[in-house]
């Protein structure tokens, strides 16, 4: 297949340009990511809709990826659990390689097409979960056959590519194509490539932690208080949310341990029995 992520970059003599203008040009490209990603916002909707209605039944969200792509799978799981406070086991990024690949490549790794199964299967995997997986190139065996294999056995699946009508698209119930261009540096797909990525798993994650009920308002109630910071936070959201004073909102979030059990327990202490 013509991969546009391999297309030769539109700019040449990089080594000779000036920082200054190094830095104009990459802005520019990377101002094209969300424009192209706001062309297939109505790709994205039903893979999320799909998603939250199979985790709702207990179902899980995978995703599996190698290289920068399978990294950037498993910083958007990695986020779930502190930022939404749901298990560790909702959210599951697997890489090829496995864990020592997030720090150190091991590019080979990307060509095993049996090994994405193996690593699902040791999670279980059933017809309630949803696998997605990222490839920029749509090509990478490791994903393409991994997802193959998920819709051999009847579990959703849904891909993050950035070429069109690639191998991985082709296994994948609801893909998601972003075609953002060459890259400036050619072939390099931790670029835009990689951003679009970050973005749109950003955008499924919070999506669907927001149909799972685990925002309110526009407020993390569910957050980990991991650190002073997170601490600060929740007790400025319940100081505002029931009008108390800060010390006051304080004391609940650390007794309660959480936004919502503090904002929960106060209100039902408030309510008089008739």
């Amino acid at each position: 297949m013509d991969k546009i992520t391999e297309k030769s970059s539109s700019y040449q003599d990089l080594e000779k340009k000036p920082v200054g203008e190094l830095l104009q040009i990459l802005n520019e490209e990377d101002r094209k990511v969300p424009e192209a990603i706001g062309r297939i916002l109505h790709k994205i909707e039903p893979l999320v809709v799909q998603t939250i209605s199979k985790m709702k039944r207990g179902g899980r969200l995978f995703y599996i990826g190698a290289g920068t792509s399978g990294r950037l799978g498993i910083l958007d799981a990695s986020e779930c659990p502190p930022t939404f406070g749901v298990p560790h086991d909702w959210v599951i990024a697997l890489i090829a390689g496995g864990d020592k690949a997030i720090r150190h490549a091991a590019e080979h790794a990307e060509d095993d097409e049996e090994q994405a199964w193996k690593d699902l299967s040791e999670y279980g995997i059933n017809t309630l979960d949803t696998v997605i997986g990222i490839a920029a190139s749509g090509t990478t065996p490791y994903v393409v056959h991994g997802l193959k294999k998920c819709r051999e056995n009847n579990v959703t699946t849904g891909c993050v590519t950035n070429n069109p009508g690639s191998p991985l698209a082709k296994h994948s119930d609801f893909p998601i194509e972003i075609v953002v261009g060459p890259e400036v540096v050619t072939g390099s797909t931790r670029m835009k490539s990689g951003t679009s990525q970050k973005l749109v798993l950003n955008m499924i994650s919070t999506s669907v932690m927001i149909g799972l009920g685990r925002v309110k308002g526009n407020k993390m109630v569910d957050m980990q208080l991991s650190n002073n910071k997170l601490i600060e936070r929740g007790s400025l959201m319940i100081q505002h949310e029931l009008e108390v004073s800060y010390e006051e909102a304080k004391s609940l979030l650390l007794r309660h341990g959480g936004v919502r059990t503090a904002l929960e327990a106060y209100r039902a202490a408030s309510v008089k029995p008739q």
